[in-house]
């Protein structure tokens, strides 16, 4: 098969394409013909040599997620058969034209989706989810901020966070981003560039901070994030795009009485992921299928032009997935 291998720890350019041997498939798991992938964070982070494959995916070839149709089936797989059309999360290998899955893995596409819009669903509404109703337990009518709110799990998270009644605040680094976030759900949109998200924060709410922050960044944001939080509030750590390192003054959190914790979904067991996928057929695929929320694409690239998508993955100008189309 045909996959985007790293051959080296570096920049866009230790991406080759090359043929390599096929996965093989297990008796619970199915073998995919991939149409489509998509770039995220942790894939730009394993090429550069700092973020390796979990056990059991494939060290070389990055891919969080797939799109495509199914080859073959395993002996003890039941409710998916042959030309079935799936995507699904994966621990890597999604930027090659074969993949292999648990069978659990895998959901059903809508039918009227095509592979871009699948490739683009399950690691932004995956994680999204998770951080806001599995640590941050929402609730209807309370309030959240979510930083990078035109990345791809930003606008997933913005998206779920209106659909379940909450009020929305939201970052970005152009008015152009806050505008289309706001279309999809957005209350009141920050340029951090031009202002204070948490002087904003505090002067819109009179005071009382919000009730859930989902962040990003990490150190950068850390005291304006915990002075932008409301009493009983839950700061959820989805990145660290600016820092991990934070010299941490506790008198806020235990005057607040503020949670804090951190999600990813990367390393988690197969048991672990089987749940997440399970709670997003239940909660969230059928309003992806009707049409209610939606996967925003921003560009498409080739298999071959993998090192460029890297490269303007780097440079934050997108908004929503960018994905690799595979075939």
């Amino acid at each position: 098969m045909r996959a985007a291998v790293i051959t080296e720890p570096g920049g866009p350019d230790v991406l080759k394409i090359m043929e390599v041997d096929d996965p093989v498939p297990g008796p619970e798991d199915i073998l995919v013909d991939v149409k489509a992938s998509a770039l995220n964070r942790a894939d730009m982070n394993q090429r550069q040599g700092n973020y390796p494959a979990p056990f059991g995916s494939p060290s070389d070839i990055p891919g969080l997620e797939f799109a495509g149709v199914v080859l073959q089936v395993g002996e003890r797989v039941q409710d998916i058969k042959e030309g079935d059309r799936v995507f699904g999360l994966l621990g890597g290998g999604g930027y090659a034209n074969r993949t292999v899955t648990h069978h659990r893995m895998a959901v059903k596409m809508p039918v009227d989706w095509d592979f871009i819009q699948a490739a683009a669903t399950p690691e932004v509404y995956y994680t999204a989810y998770d951080a806001l109703f599995n640590r941050a337990n929402l609730q209807m009518g309370e309030s959240v901020l979510v930083h990078a709110a035109g990345s791809g799990v930003g606008t997933a998270a913005v998206q779920l966070a209106h659909h379940a009644g909450a009020f929305v605040f939201g970052t970005a680094g152009s008015d152009e981003k806050l505008s289309r976030a706001s279309d999809l759900g957005m209350n009141v949109g920050i340029n951090y560039h031009d202002q204070d998200f948490s002087g904003v924060i505090k002067e819109l709410t009179s005071g009382a901070g919000v009730d859930v922050v989902i962040d990003f960044i990490g150190e950068p944001y850390w005291d304006k994030n915990i002075a932008s939080m409301a009493v009983l509030g839950r700061l959820v750590e989805v990145g660290l795009m600016g820092g991990s390192k934070v010299d941490v003054d506790l008198r806020p959190l235990m005057a607040k009485r503020i949670q804090v914790c951190g999600t990813g979904l990367r390393g988690r067991s197969l048991e672990e992921k089987l749940g997440v996928t399970a709670q997003f057929k239940r909660h969230v695929l059928p309003h992806l299928s009707s049409g209610s929320m939606k996967p925003i694409v921003d560009r498409t690239f080739q298999l071959d032009e993998v090192a460029d998508a890297h490269r303007y993955m780097e440079t934050n100008a997108n908004f929503g997935k960018i994905v690799l189309i595979i075939d």
